[in-house]
């Protein structure tokens, strides 16, 4: 899993570095044997994002600040550099300079019984595609005979430095302990989240089927030999 999401990330050219930032002894063993960059972190962290703020206090302390962080998680192995492209444009606007909002992610169109499942999380916008909410229920909710539109949230983030210094120092918020969604906490907080959209879904691997339909994905798309990582 991890070899397929490496791979898939090393992909984009926008990216100066990829680490593989984990808590398992395990992960590293195998990062170090494939040759991919990979650091041991707190086993304390509840989220992708607060992993990620310690390795970027890190590299900050070994003279490796950045401007923009990418949240890349390790049950994503359809990432693509598109995926992180449209993420990092959200936040890079043509000209180099930094965006007003700071944190970004991406949302796919989904269907009516996609958007029953809560694992699938769903999320709504404004009509600039900022973040109104995100949720594990089908939302918005269609009243009488009115037609929803949904829109799955796929676990890629990218995040300015200041973003991600200011989320260490807020608690976690109520609504993302009632939904189990750490991004709530920014938007609980005032602090936008643009919106991006792709056509490119993705499956978050959570369960064996999942990894049987991830395999029959790349299986289909000739993807198995090139994507599959190898113990070479």
């Amino acid at each position: 899993m991890i070899g397929w999401v490496y791979r898939g990330a090393l992909e984009s050219t926008a990216l100066d570095r990829l680490i593989v930032a984990t808590d398992s002894e395990e992960i590293v063993s195998y990062c170090n044997g494939m040759r991919y960059y990979a650091v041991v972190t707190s086993s304390h962290h509840s989220s992708g994002t607060d992993r990620l703020v310690e390795v970027m206090e890190r590299e900050l302390a070994e003279g490796g600040a950045a401007d923009i962080y990418v949240n890349i998680q390790g049950d994503e192995p359809m990432v693509s550099a598109a995926h992180i492209d449209l993420l990092i444009s959200g936040l890079q606007p043509p000209g180099g300079s930094l965006a007003s909002v700071q944190v970004s992610t991406l949302k796919v169109p989904i269907d009516p019984e996609a958007a029953a499942d809560p694992n699938a999380v769903k999320v709504v916008t404004d009509v600039s595609g900022r973040a109104l909410y995100f949720s594990r229920a089908p939302i918005p909710y269609p009243r009488g005979s009115g037609q929803a539109s949904y829109h799955k949230h796929l676990g890629f983030y990218a995040y300015t430095a200041a973003a991600l210094r200011r989320f260490k120092t807020l608690a976690p918020s109520t609504l993302e302990e009632t939904e189990g969604l750490e991004q709530l906490r920014f938007l609980e907080n005032g602090i936008p989240i643009m919106v991006i959209e792709t056509h490119q879904d993705t499956i978050g691997v959570d369960t064996e089927e999942d990894l049987r339909r991830v395999e029959e994905y790349f299986r289909r798309a000739g993807l198995v030999n090139s994507r599959r990582p190898t113990d070479e």
